[in-house]
């Protein structure tokens, strides 16, 4: 009998497909989720199924409390961070966890990435922040829940983690998860979201070469300044703002 969640499952499957495609992770190496808010569930990826072999049945659909409603494998391991952004982050409809190799090494060295160009601010108007690392104690009770915790904790004050490459100084700011779509994970990797699993993945390949043009332009300078924030303000603004005009907005 067709389930009843078949919609949100296959959203899922082609999302979670999107991952290898793009040069994001190899193996089981990241997840994508939807969530459907009406119904109070979302469906994930299954921990440690590798691409090739992915099946709709395959996706598990779990109420927002954690408790699995659909699906005969495990979740993925990082479920509880899914659940986490999900309850604390009322407008997202989709994330996406990869381990790509830019961003993640920008994680492994716990600097939030500045605004150095264009293809950043397009997409977003502030630096991408990266956590603090989780506490001892937050690792051994819950870990991957206070991955989520720790996010969210960054999103309410990121004065807690904005370290810069070469000590570049940035003003406080205000972080703003249906502006800013992407965070790192100390230590870990990059975690994105949008509208849907597919906007999801989308913002984790705009955060890869985001990253990737970051860290190649580390070496050419020594004095590295931020983008101009009047240039900043144009280019995030012909894209999002109330008058935006780029794209075929007829």
């Amino acid at each position: 009998m067709k389930s009843i969640y078949n919609d949100l499952k296959d959203e899922v499957l082609r999302a979670n497909l999107e991952i290898p495609k793009r040069g994001l992770a190899i193996y089981t190496w990241g997840n994508v989720s939807s969530v459907d808010r009406d119904r109070g569930v979302f469906a994930i990826k299954p921990s440690g199924v590798p691409y090739d072999e992915l099946k709709l049945d395959d996706i598990v659909v779990l109420s927002l409390n954690g408790e699995v409603v659909e699906g005969k494998l495990s979740p993925s391991s990082d479920t509880p961070t899914h659940r986490v952004l999900y309850n604390n982050f009322s407008d997202i409809g989709g994330i996406c966890h990869t381990h790509s190799p830019y961003a993640t090494s920008w994680a492994q060295s716990r600097l939030s990435i500045p605004i150095q160009g264009t293809t950043h601010a397009d997409h977003s108007p502030n630096p991408i922040p990266c956590t603090p690392f989780l506490s001892k104690q937050m690792v051994e009770n819950g870990y991957e829940e206070n991955t989520g915790e720790i996010i969210v904790a960054t999103f309410k004050d990121p004065s807690v983690s904005m370290l810069m490459p070469h000590e570049i100084e940035y003003p406080s700011i205000t972080l703003d998860p249906n502006v800013d779509k992407m965070v790192l994970v100390a230590g870990h990797g990059p975690f994105t979201w949008g509208t849907d699993a597919h906007k999801s993945v989308y913002n984790a390949a705009v955060l890869e070469e985001i990253a990737k043009m970051a860290y190649i332009m580390m070496p050419l300078q020594n004095n590295i300044e931020m983008l101009p924030s009047y240039i900043i303000k144009k280019h995030y603004e012909r894209k999002h703002g109330k008058n935006a005009y780029y794209g075929q907005n007829n």
